[in-house]
């Protein structure tokens, strides 16, 4: 993970935030409230992307072994 993108749109008195890794072309978005700072927003939205992440490497190392 050597750069990831964001991406905000407000909605009502939220922000949805997503955060998009351009090598694998994985994106997870997360809706938390517009009081957030830009920073905090970035932070859950890179929170929720990792968590995705590791769960796609585990599903493939999961298929990897079912195979053999």
């Amino acid at each position: 993970m050597t750069e990831i993108l964001f991406e905000f749109v407000r909605v009502g008195h939220s922000v949805k935030v997503t955060a998009i890794e351009p090598e694998t072309k994985i994106e997870a978005s997360v809706v938390v409230p517009d009081t957030l700072s830009q920073d905090q927003m970035k932070f859950q939205a890179l929170n929720r992307l990792k968590y995705v992440l590791r769960k796609k490497e585990n599903e493939y190392k999961s298929l990897k072994t079912n195979r053999i």
